[in-house]
């Protein structure tokens, strides 16, 4: 990474580039806070702007599947719990010490220099992840556009279907009884001698419902599997096109302009999710749906299972997006004293309801799906791409007025994704900016295009015919255990290498002084709880770790082991960033080490005035130039 060459950017307790406040600058907001990097209009912004990064695909997809696997109803106790035992508490630590220091994700690891590679993990991954995060916008885009039509292309089995299109399953052969014998007969002789077949011996031909062919063969062109790239699928390419246009339309000015656009793309899916349970809530079939959603009695014995929880702890880790950066990156532009702790909870509750919403919605049309086709939900349901690509889509295409409720989905889909890719990009140029935020707030415009410009070159690999398996590779190696391990080191080194008890001290600075009671829940859970829990889940996944695959597709070993150079290229600038700290700093090996677990000189609030006596140490080399900065071991907390 370029940014490793900058000065002082790998020595512990002697960085002199301290991007203290000055003079307000030209395009700064009159009421803006920091002038150097800006504070969000208003309290709404920022709000509206995490609860769209946090509630996302999978809110959709991922839920309502692990909700109706896992239990029923019976789910949400384990989910509850994991929420408040691990979700919430990571939450309240990273908006907190976004704002507390008012620095992105990379420059935030002023606090424990040794860990700043934690910083630079997290950035890559976001990296990689916005990459194929925005060929799912373009999928959605594409279908968005397709349902401009009377019927929908994938209604039906139409020139682009093979022999094995079928919208209902097809009798392949049976037993029946023949002259008082019984035998097993094609069903092509059932139906000419008018025979019955024997209840629970009826085999059915391998056929695909519609939606699902129009998703491999028109859609996406899939070709037979990662060896075979095969051509950019021309239409995939414009609408990534437009789905990078847009991203950067909505952050040419940053915060100022995002925060507007939030109104409408955080608020708007919680419309159209109402007006889809509403539709779905009328159709016949529903209430099937909504039973195997939550069950008609949950099956609680399922709380026995360790799967269970492990399910629930994953989902409430990815979903609320810890350890991603984003949050640190979209909390640093808060003014100082805003109340972070009960924006987290806000934050968290509402993603939490959004998912149980979002599953009535699902499964009501699914269970209208079930009553139409006559086969059990359990076999129209699933999730990820299947469910919003397929399965659903099957759904809708059996409502009247069908394009409208299809074009209703998908603009949700396309506004939840924009959500996320919006405060992901803001992750990239907030650490950007944090090189020298005055100069890099003047370029932002350019910055940004060329940002959205080059991940839309480096996603064109994802719209080839070999798309779904790049797509599918990323997510499976970058966006999995790579973000549990940045977010075990990043609470042990701030809990047990900064101070825990330190660090209440300085969210004390911002929301004021707390009761001891008031952070005994905080303390159990940053000191033994969420750690723990994120650890067990660590070494789950790396147990649990298995070869991609896409449905029945195996890879080829090259591509396996592509997936795991991208997942050690994230984490291997963790042992690189803090060994090269450990040789640029004096002294013997152990005091090298100490010095660069103590926070660096010019750790603390980024505008003089919010320091107070505990951080009245950091010197303004703009106007002591004469004085000689002190060194971390010199100063005293």
């Amino acid at each position: 990474m370029g940014m490793l060459s900058l000065p002082g950017f790998l020595s512990c307790g002697k960085k002199k580039d301290f991007n203290l406040p000055s003079e307000k600058d030209d395009d700064s907001s009159n009421s803006d806070e920091n002038t150097e990097r800006g504070n969000w209009s208003s309290k709404a912004d920022y709000l509206l702007s995490m609860v769209g990064y946090a509630v996302g695909l999978g809110n959709v997809w991922r839920f309502p599947y692990l909700t109706y696997q896992n239990g029923g109803g019976a789910f949400l106790i384990p989910y509850t719990l994991m929420l408040a035992l691990a979700g919430l508490p990571l939450f309240f630590m990273e908006c907190s010490l976004g704002q507390f220091a008012s620095l992105g994700p990379v420059s935030i690891w002023r606090i424990l220099p040794l860990f700043q590679g934690v910083g630079i993990t997290m950035v890559i991954i976001s990296t990689f992840v916005t990459i194929y995060y925005n060929v799912i916008i373009a999928y959605a885009l594409y279908y968005l556009f397709a349902s401009f039509q009377k019927v929908l292309p994938w209604s039906d089995c139409f020139s682009w279907a093979d022999e094995f299109c079928s919208k209902t399953q097809i009798v392949s052969d049976c037993n029946a009884t023949i002259g008082g014998e019984i035998v097993h007969v094609n069903y092509s002789l059932i139906t000419s001698k008018n025979l019955t077949c024997i209840n629970g011996t009826i085999n059915y031909k391998p056929v695909q419902f519609p939606s699902e062919q129009y998703w491999n063969k028109v859609a996406l062109q899939r070709s037979s599997g990662l060896d075979e790239t095969g051509r950019i699928v021309w239409y995939l390419a414009l609408c990534l096109l437009l789905s990078w246009i847009i991203v950067g339309a909505a952050l040419f000015k940053g915060i100022k302009s995002s925060g507007k656009v939030v109104y409408f793309t955080a608020l708007f899916p919680y419309v159209i999710l109402l007006i889809l349970l509403v539709r779905g809530a009328t159709l016949e079939g529903a209430l099937d749906g909504i039973e195997y959603y939550i069950g008609k009695q949950s099956n609680i014995t399922k709380l026995m299972e360790a799967e269970v929880w492990k399910d629930a702890a994953t989902q409430i880790f990815y979903s609320l997006s810890v350890a991603w950066g984003g949050l640190v990156a979209l909390s640093s532009y808060n003014r100082f004293h805003n109340n972070c702790y009960s924006d987290a909870i806000v934050v968290c509750v509402t993603n939490c309801v959004t998912s149980i919403f979002a599953g009535f919605a699902i499964f009501s049309i699914l269970g209208h799906m079930a009553f139409v086709s006559k086969r059990p939900v359990s076999e129209v349901v699933d999730s990820g791409f299947e469910l919003a690509f397929v399965a659903y889509p099957e759904a809708l295409s059996k409502l009247p007025v069908s394009p409208l409720w299809s074009f209703l989905f998908f603009f949700m889909l396309v506004l939840l994704g924009l959500d996320s890719q919006f405060a992901t990009i803001e992750t990239l140029t907030t650490t950007i900016q944090d090189i020298s935020p005055r100069l890099i707030r003047k370029l932002r415009v350019p910055i940004t295009i060329g940002l959205c410009a080059l991940l839309f070159f480096l996603g064109l690999i994802c719209v080839t015919q070999a798309g779904i398996y790049w797509v599918n590779l990323i997510d499976h190696f970058c966006a999995g255990w790579g973000i549990l391990i940045s977010a075990v080191l990043e609470i042990v080194g701030i809990v047990y290498i900064y101070g825990g008890n330190r660090f209440i001290k300085d969210i004390e600075m911002m929301i004021g002084k707390k009761s001891f009671y008031f952070w005994l829940w905080w303390r159990m859970c940053w000191f033994f709880i969420t750690p723990v829990l994120l650890m067990a889940i660590l070494v789950w996944s790396l147990v649990t770790f298995s070869d991609p695959t896409y449905g029945s597709v195996v890879y080829p070993t090259w591509g396996t082991a592509v997936g795991w150079c991208m997942i050690i290229f994230c984490v291997i600038w963790i042992p690189i960033v803090a060994t090269v700290k450990i040789v640029k700093t004096e002294g013997t090996l152990v005091q090298r080490i100490v010095s660069c677990c103590r926070p660096a000189a010019n750790w603390g609030p980024y505008l003089e005035s919010h320091r107070g006596e505990r951080y009245s140490h950091i010197v303004d080399p703009k106007k002591h130039k004469e004085h000689e900065i002190p060194t971390v071991s010199a100063i005293v907390y």
